[in-house]
């Protein structure tokens, strides 16, 4: 199994990001955005418009937002989180990291998610790096026991132990599916609870090579968006809040900063 080697280049995903809630009451939304696909080894020689990797620009791209968050090497990270959690073998590839780039020196990330793919370009792993807007982090790592393919589709669970809504509880599971295909990059998560499908994610994009036409589309579509995202958490959580939705107060964040 392989795959498309586009998956594997810098890229930009323009699409949108959907939520649609299902217990205790119906509540959904979607917003169109764009995201940066970016790997690993190719970050220290992409020379973009517009784009400053590890440098102040329109659109910046740091070390310092991701991983240990200490501006070290993103590769030699991920390399050891891999490593701890025996992956090594299997995810002997390139890794892509698709996340937001900073907007005019701001960003916030509610995920980013780390593709890590064997040498012939096949998924074996994904780390969602999630934040909430405490300045908290947690990662789920999702894959196969013997770290075998993960299919286009194929289902992956991870227990729920970080809190990022007051309006869900710290419980249940997510489940997550990948589908890299046709030049698009979609992820779903759904968090299921109690037998039943609490809320439905997905994160969709049709992907563009990263250049110069991309870069300035992305400027004069989304020149805002990065802010924009912080801002729309805090009007859906006012609209729940409206809804009488129940709130859970945080909770102190899990002693690791990874789990599967």
């Amino acid at each position: 199994m392989s795959a498309d080697i586009s998956f594997l280049a810098p890229s930009v995903g323009f699409g949108l990001v959907a939520h649609h809630r299902h217990q205790p009451c119906a509540h959904g939304f979607h917003y169109p955005v764009a995201f940066l696909r970016m790997p690993l080894s190719a970050w220290d020689r992409v020379r973009v418009p517009l784009l400053g990797v590890d440098r102040a620009h329109v659109f910046s791209l740091n070390r310092r937002d991701h991983g240990p968050r200490d501006g070290s090497d993103l590769a030699r990270w991920i390399g050891a989180v891999l490593r701890a959690h025996r992956l090594t073998a299997a995810c002997d590839g390139e890794v892509v990291l698709q996340t937001f780039p900073r907007m005019f020196g701001y960003v916030f990330n509610p995920v980013s998610f780390w593709f890590c793919h064997d040498r012939g370009g096949a998924l074996r792993a994904v780390l969602a790096e999630v934040n909430n807007t405490f300045g908290e982090r947690h990662g789920y790592l999702v894959a196969h026991e013997d770290g075998a393919p993960i299919r286009a589709g194929e289902e992956l669970t991870a227990r729920k132990c970080f809190h990022v809504s007051p309006f869900f509880p710290v419980s249940g599971e997510y489940r997550f599916r990948f589908v890299l295909a046709e030049g698009c990059s979609r992820v779903h998560v759904d968090l299921w609870a109690a037998g039943q499908c609490q809320l439905s994610t997905v994160i969709d994009g049709r992907l563009e090579p990263l250049a110069r036409p991309a870069m300035w589309r992305w400027l004069g579509r989304f020149p805002f968006m990065t802010l924009g995202v912080m801002v729309r958490i805090h009007l859906q959580a006012f609209r729940l809040w409206r809804k009488r939705v129940r709130f859970f107060r945080k909770p102190l964040p899990p002693v690791k900063e990874i789990s599967t």
